[in-house]
């Protein structure tokens, strides 16, 4: 099983319809994508994460059970209100976010109970929550407490300027919990932010780096290899990058990290690649996830 914890929040996705601006509410928040994504693609996933006591947490709650993964627990807060990220998306579905998140309840996160993180094969700790002092000792404790049990962590970079206003202390943040997990995953542009030189020291890890329509590339012992994608028409990306990097793992929790071997790489990033790809042809990080089969039948 693959525990993936962190943010939840709404994605509230705009658009011009006769004139007027409206934002569409969509389920959203990096590590919950990826949860449900890795339950769509036929992997076993669990969430952890917290909402505010209001219409929009209450909206997450319904979907989240309706997403029916093998566990969920998501804390409802009476003092923080739900997050909300404004999305806008240009003519080739490239988006720009605007965080609605002033003390609100995405980084107060509730602690994982043992059994559940003995139960996991891979613990995927999110992002956002590094922007916010709680949350940044909630991830070094939450990964310490892992590794001291011999889990596989996988972290997404998912860098937002929005939120981390400086970019050189975001970076030593991530750095920090970098060093500490056996996974990681850049976009094009988070790699050029911390640059190629250091993302090649990083021998002693899987580095996943997505480049949108030219596929992924991956690091791993000092070998270096780059996987194409398919062609398709995109309407928007958000969450492409989750469902890509949900069919990556989903694909490394099936085998031992002894075995995870040039082809098998090749194999999962691949498939990762695909299920990115197809996500890419509808509105929103969850609802256009894509069918196992109609991924199957595209690799």
């Amino acid at each position: 099983m693959i525990l993936c914890i962190g943010e939840i929040l709404a994605d509230m996705i705009g658009s011009c319809h006769n004139g007027a601006f409206c934002y569409e509410r969509k389920a959203g928040g990096a590590p919950f994508n990826v949860a449900c994504a890795i339950k769509k693609f036929g992997g076993k996933a669990a969430f952890v994460g917290n909402v505010g006591n209001d219409i929009i947490g209450r909206y997450l709650l319904r979907f989240a059970k309706e997403r029916d993964l093998d566990k969920c627990l998501i804390t409802v807060d009476e003092h923080h209100n739900t997050t909300l990220a404004f999305v806008e998306l240009d003519e080739s579905g490239e988006r720009s976010f605007c965080f609605y998140r002033k003390d609100t309840a995405d980084f107060h996160i509730p602690d994982v109970p043992d059994e559940l993180l003995q139960q996991a094969d891979i613990v995927c700790v999110g992002s956002l929550m590094l922007s916010e002092d709680i949350g940044r000792k909630y991830a070094n404790r939450i990964i310490a407490k892992a590794k001291s049990i011999g889990k596989i962590i996988a972290f997404d970079i998912n860098y937002r300027s929005d939120i981390f206003r400086d970019e050189k202390d975001a970076v030593e943040r991530y750095k920090e919990i970098i060093k500490q997990v056996d996974i990681v995953k850049f976009s094009e542009d988070e790699a050029d932010i911390f640059t190629e030189e250091y993302i090649s020291e990083l021998t002693d890890k899987l580095v996943c780096v997505s480049l949108g329509g030219e596929g992924s590339r991956w690091h791993y012992h000092g070998e270096v290899n780059i996987v194409p994608t398919i062609l398709v028409k995109t309407i928007d990306t958000t969450g492409a990058g989750d469902a890509f990097y949900a069919g990556v793992l989903t694909k490394l929790s099936s085998k031992p990290r002894n075995e995870w071997t040039t082809d098998f790489l090749n194999s999962a990033l691949r498939f990762g690649n695909v299920c990115g790809a197809l996500n890419t042809q509808g509105k929103g990080a969850i609802d256009c996830l894509p069918e196992l089969g109609e991924i199957e039948s595209r690799l």
